[in-house]
């Protein structure tokens, strides 16, 4: 388990965590939850959970930190004297819905049952005020505040059924739309504006809470395990998911899954150069644009429309963001080398991520000091551009994780029947592959 950053002293919470969507998932069928600005949670596999809790030290930069809560415990001695405070660590919650006679649902995190005490996550610094209580439904989600006259309340909910019939149109055509671009606002915060847009993110929350209603009369409580937020340093997060491998169903498959999943990589780029597009999201600075791309989309692409994809993905919408390829070049080419060293490792279905800030970094005067200067690549540094030139992205600006690990098996897994031998052959020729495709676009794009 990942150690925390720091401990903060909290009286303990009576009512758990409120939980948000997660407005930036742009592929995967799992519902994923905003715990708070740097941590997510989502639904507990037992095999991903054992894959976290036993992955390798030197793959640990590649894959999203799992997150440590801290459970609170007040009891009292002989005397009944009370003031000791004892702590145990766990990366996992359960999480609990209610629903009013509106048909909407508060989302709640706990301790697991049985862990007596109050939840508090390492840097949970932003959450949410006790004064507002997220509610939210299948068609967006607002924020009410607990003590607000009831006569706004009434109308509120008035103007919502009004317009609730567009708000189902609109949200069925977003779901019918594999490739979606959405103009967006300049004034305000870009990334706020997302919570409404996304169209995979809304229909993988609006199936999730399906799922918890249809079995409410037999459960109400559902185990979440915490991750990191990979997305929260960046303020415009450009998201590009990649389904990674030649084969994609586990080792427990029935014949009809594996049958299914062998049909989608043959009719795919999987089955060709081992990697598809399973989801992107990109933030077009040249348009105002928010341009989304989903799973059946990508499904569709041969290798040439792979290509563009990722080209792209990597356009602002006025010009290929170059100074991105280099690093991403060099985390791809990191984790290869880590992957090639992991013995009987299959991550079937796990996706690759690529992420980077979609706003465009501030311009710095090219007579300025030299210390100013310094960062300047010589890309950045073209005498077409003029008096300024923009600061190159680091490599640290850019980052590449590989998530989802439901049906990943090793041979520490000890109640799997098969065990496997050497590398995963499959994942690594897709990232071989993956690497090629950056640079010949790299290479070509300089010509």
């Amino acid at each position: 388990m990942s150690p925390a950053f720091r401990t903060m002293d909290v009286e303990p919470r009576t009512k758990g965590i409120l939980l948000e969507p997660f407005v930036h998932q742009v592929g995967g069928h799992s519902c994923v939850l905003r715990f708070n600005e740097t941590t997510l949670c989502k639904p507990l596999i037992p095999r991903e959970h054992q894959f976290y809790e036993t992955l390798p030290a030197e793959m640990r930069k590649f894959t999203p930190q799992y997150k440590a809560v801290l459970i609170f415990v007040r009891f009292a001695d002989e005397f009944g004297a009370s003031g000791n405070l004892e702590t145990k660590e766990q990366g996992v919650v359960s999480v609990c819905f209610e629903e009013d006679e509106d048909r909407n649902l508060c989302l709640i995190a706990y301790p697991l049952k049985g862990d007596h005490g109050s939840v508090d996550l390492v840097d949970n610094s932003d959450c949410e005020p006790k004064s507002k209580l997220l509610r939210w439904t299948n068609k967006k989600h607002v924020l009410e505040a607990e003590k607000t006259p009831k006569d706004w309340v009434r109308q509120h909910r008035k103007e919502e059924k009004l317009k609730s019939h567009k708000l189902e149109e609109e949200f069925e055509w977003l779901k019918k739309s594999e490739v979606l671009y959405y103009s967006v606002e300049k004034k305000g915060n870009i990334s706020s504006q997302l919570k409404h847009y996304n169209p995979w993110s809304m229909k993988c929350h609006q199936q999730q809470l399906q799922r918890m209603k249809e079995n409410a009369k037999h459960r109400n409580q559902y185990k979440f395990i915490l991750l990191e937020n990979l997305t929260s340093r960046y303020e415009v997060p450009c998201v590009l998911d990649l389904k990674m491998g030649t084969r994609q169903h586990g080792d427990d498959a029935s014949e009809e899954k594996a049958a299914n999943q062998i049909r989608k990589c043959q009719q795919s780029t999987s089955a060709v150069i081992g990697v598809r597009v399973c989801g992107m999201q990109v933030y077009q600075a040249g348009t105002g644009q928010l341009m989304f791309m989903n799973k059946y989309h990508g499904r569709k692409l041969s290798v040439q429309g792979f290509k563009e994809a990722l080209f792209q993905f990597f356009h602002n919408g006025r010009c290929l963001r170059r100074e991105l390829l280099g690093p991403v070049l060099k985390k791809l080419t990191e984790l290869k080398a880590v992957l090639e060293r992991q013995e009987s490792y299959r991550f079937y279905s796990s996706s690759l991520l690529v992420i980077y800030d979609g706003k465009e970094w501030p311009e710095v005067a090219l007579d300025s000091d030299a210390e100013d200067l310094e960062d300047l690549s010589e890309e950045s540094a073209d005498e077409s551009a003029g008096a300024y030139a923009y600061k190159p992205v680091s490599a640290s600006s850019v980052d590449v994780r590989m998530i989802d690990f439901a049906h990943t098996t090793c041979r520490l897994f000890g109640e799997d029947s098969v065990v496997h031998e050497g590398q995963d052959a499959g994942y690594i020729f897709g990232l071989q592959s993956l690497i090629d495709i950056v640079t010949e676009i790299s290479e070509e794009s300089g010509e």
